[in-house]
């Protein structure tokens, strides 16, 4: 049941695959969602291009003044400084006369510059009586004229194939009188906890249930990704229903994720169901907090994450290893986590073995320098560890404690969480 080949054992022992080698194999078993639809250019922030789009005609698509002005003929300053006002040239409103010998327009920024004027004088550069200005500085031949196709010519790629859009490329869109964009659709992303001392909010506890926290987790970073969510709730241990979930996960979504009761030599229907359904590995993994891993594809085609079941564990190795995959997954180009430099100011605990991913607190000082602070204990367990962090402090595989006043690499959670 094997499909995947993991890497060769390394350093990190026998049985482990490192955080980079696990994120790679990923990544390398995932292509971007080829399917797209039609949508309004309003829906269209953040999602990803599924086709270019060409430039239907020139921006701007007439010459226009860039300033508040005059606008006149450059020759004619061989003779004059002092020019006759004939009209005005507003934006909407263009000036249709004939510019004779001396005369120019008053123009707005925006405004069509008239066919016989070829420079625009800055009205802070005139003096004017009556319909009379007389130019106190001569600017150069062409000032302050934008000319058609500056911005866009007809025919140019707009924006290209896989472009994950901005504010400013709805406005670039807009200007080419798009109102609609075709787009990757969005990856549909299923996700259920399985056992029978898992409860739902508002059901009563017996001696040894808990409240299902993962699955809000989940959702909460799920949230941040711009991907269609399917919450199938709590699964009891009945092999019939487990089965079942995995089945109409399986056909509902691109990706299927639990949190868990997925590991080599669990002996519950979790696992046997995975290996009757799917192609799924198991793996060791040298990380802090999580190490255990499932990974693979369910009916040939959806992937499946099994995470560990610790709530800190949960969203670790999601941000590690299930986030960059559905990045990749709805056509976004950046799947790697932004690291940063930072003055660790506590001491902290570490073993080597392991690339740990310690909770912590950070900010910038007056001079830009990143100081990062533990959140206190760092058990897996501890859900509050990660509710009190704005970051993970990122400890090497190799490394060992960390005194205060150490540099340390932070990965902020502003964009994660």
């Amino acid at each position: 049941m094997h499909a995947l080949n993991t890497h060769p054992p390394t350093k990190t022992g026998p049985h482990m695959l490192s955080v980079e080698e696990a994120q790679a194999c990923i990544l390398q078993a995932i292509s971007p969602v080829s399917t797209h639809e039609r949508i309004s250019l309003r829906q269209g922030l953040g999602r990803i291009l599924a086709t270019p789009v060409m430039a239907r005609l020139d921006v701007p698509s007439h010459r226009n003044s860039a300033m508040d002005g005059y606008a006149f003929r450059h020759i004619d300053t061989d003779i004059h400084k002092a020019f006759h006002v004939a009209g005005v040239s507003m934006a909407g409103h263009p000036f249709y006369g004939t510019l004779d010998i001396g005369q120019c327009v008053r123009i707005m920024t925006g405004a069509v510059v008239p066919a016989d004027a070829d420079t625009v004088v800055m009205q802070e550069h005139v003096s004017q009586e009556g319909d009379i200005i007389t130019l106190q500085w001569i600017p150069p031949p062409g000032a302050n004229v934008r000319h058609p196709g500056e911005d866009l010519c007809a025919g140019d790629v707009v924006l290209p194939a896989g472009r994950k859009l901005n504010a400013a490329d709805l406005g670039l869109l807009a200007s080419q009188g798009i109102s609609e964009v075709d787009v990757l659709r969005h990856p549909r992303i299923a996700f259920f906890s399985t056992g029978d001392e898992l409860k739902g909010i508002g059901e009563s506890l017996q001696p040894g249930d808990v409240y299902d926290s993962n699955r809000y987790t989940l959702f909460g970073m799920l949230g941040k990704l711009d991907v269609d969510i399917l919450d199938l709730g709590v699964i009891p241990d009945r092999q019939e229903a487990v089965e079942q979930a995995f089945v109409q996960a399986s056909q509902l979504a691109d990706v299927v994720i639990t949190s868990g009761g997925a590991s080599v030599g669990d002996a519950d229907y979790v696992t046997d169901t995975l290996r009757k359904t799917g192609t799924v590995d198991f793996w060791k993994i040298a990380v802090k907090p999580g190490k255990p891993l499932a990974f693979g594809k369910l009916n040939d085609r959806c992937l499946f994450f099994g995470l560990p079941g610790n709530p800190v564990s949960v969203m670790a190795t999601f941000l590690l290893f299930a986030r960059p995959a559905i990045l990749k997954l709805r056509g976004d180009g950046v799947t790697k986590l932004p690291e940063y430099r930072a003055m660790c100011d506590t001491p902290l605990q570490k073993a080597p073995g392991r690339k740990d991913y310690q909770r912590g607190v950070c900010h910038l000082d007056e001079e830009g320098q990143w100081h990062v602070r533990s959140t206190g204990m760092q058990g897996s367990h501890i859900l509050r560890s990660m509710s009190a962090a704005n970051c993970f402090i990122v400890l090497p595989l190799l490394a060992g404690d960390v005194k205060a006043g150490e540099a340390v690499n932070i990965i902020p959670f502003h964009e994660l969480l």
